[in-house]
């Protein structure tokens, strides 16, 4: 137990102060964007494919590549320095779909960030206010923190997105990921998958899956879609493949159930609230993945951080596993079109595990 207010001692530092008083009328989105623009200028945020790092030992590679459906609808960020905090970063994947999908994960991707960075600075001065001293457990606090951010922003932005036509047919999923500090805290809205690596007693390393793939036929999903009115079926054509129907018309089926967008059946169970989930990582934990569905419906999480750990240079990691998930396409599932596929690599420490085990022996 620590007294709560040291527990953000060394990064809360306050936005208004870096960039000036705030006017009355700001509520933070101001200074929250401007971080955003300065952090993109200093080659802190990587929004295409390449890597990035920065004071902390996170090392974040990113690759994505279309797949043969039209314009790759696949978006993601990497924010490094996140909020000017030197031990946070800042991971997100988003896969777009429908017509108009990679403008609603543009979208999302533009606006997450700095939406996130503002709820979570709002609600540490408001804890760190309230604390007057208190002892308390610092890893729930700091949990429970982002999970209150995560919930508003993912609100927020979903009521922003209505304004735009182009969300109504359409829409993207979103994985993201904070790192602060040893507190590693991940957001799941729709399919993609976050998987960890880390050794276990005897030195092996094995893969943790993080979250969970939000389909429509899961028991607890298709709960509240039913409750909604509406359905869920798989089609003659697609065994196996549980779509969001809604509950008469026949119109478009959406094979998530949870999504940013797509108006047209948020009645009817689509929701956009994330699903969290926190670990603290230890020196056991190597690294972790962030992709979209492409890599996961031809590759299992164990052949994926084997393919990212016994990447040579760890800049190449990324590339090494959706050019992977390319060649997997190819021979698992010919005749069908390939997704896109990008994914994000985040590397905990400095030094390669390989090389920490030759420096131990």
């Amino acid at each position: 137990m620590v007294q709560f207010s040291s527990i953000f001692t060394g990064f809360t530092k306050s936005i208004a102060i870096r960039n000036g008083k705030k006017s009355k009328h700001d509520d933070g989105r101001e200074t929250a964007d401007a971080l955003a623009k300065e952090a993109k200028k200093n080659e802190m945020m990587l929004t295409s494919s390449g890597s990035v790092a920065g004071a902390s030992h996170n090392l974040a590679v990113v690759f994505s590549k279309g797949g043969k459906k039209g314009i790759n609808q696949d978006r993601f960020v990497v924010w490094e320095d996140f909020g000017c905090q030197d031990d946070m970063i800042f991971c997100g994947v988003f896969d777009g779909h429908g017509p108009w999908g990679h403008l609603v994960a543009k979208r999302v991707r533009k606006l997450m960030p700095p939406a996130l960075l503002r709820n979570w600075q709002k609600r540490v001065a408001h804890t760190v206010d309230g604390a007057n001293g208190t002892s308390i457990d610092r890893s729930c606090f700091q949990f429970d923190i982002w999970k209150q951010s995560y919930v508003e922003t993912c609100s927020i932005i979903d009521l922003e997105l209505e304004q735009y036509a182009d969300s109504f047919y359409s829409g993207t999923t979103a994985l993201t990921l904070v790192r602060q500090g040893d507190l590693l805290v991940v957001a799941n809205v729709g399919d993609s998958r976050a998987v960890l690596a880390t050794t276990d007693d005897d030195g092996r390393l094995v893969s943790v899956q993080l979250t969970v793939d939000l389909k429509p036929n899961l028991p607890r999903e298709s709960k509240r879609i039913m409750q909604s009115r509406g359905r869920v079926l798989s089609c003659e054509d697609e065994p196996g493949v549980y779509r969001v129907w809604m509950p008469t018309v026949e119109g478009p089926g959406l094979a998530i159930s949870r999504a940013f967008g797509d108006y047209y059946i948020k009645d009817f169970g689509l929701i956009s609230e994330p699903e969290l989930t926190s670990r603290k990582i230890t020196h056991r934990d190597q690294f972790a993945i962030l992709a979209t569905d492409g890599v996961w419906d031809v590759m299992s999480n164990e052949e994926a951080v084997e393919i990212v750990s016994s990447t040579e240079e760890r800049e190449d990691a990324a590339k090494r596993l959706v050019e992977s998930a390319i060649c997997a396409w190819k021979r698992k599932r010919r005749g069908v079109p390939m997704d896109d596929i990008s994914a994000i690599c985040l590397f905990f420490h400095n030094i390669p595990l390989s090389k920490q085990q030759a420096k131990n022996v």
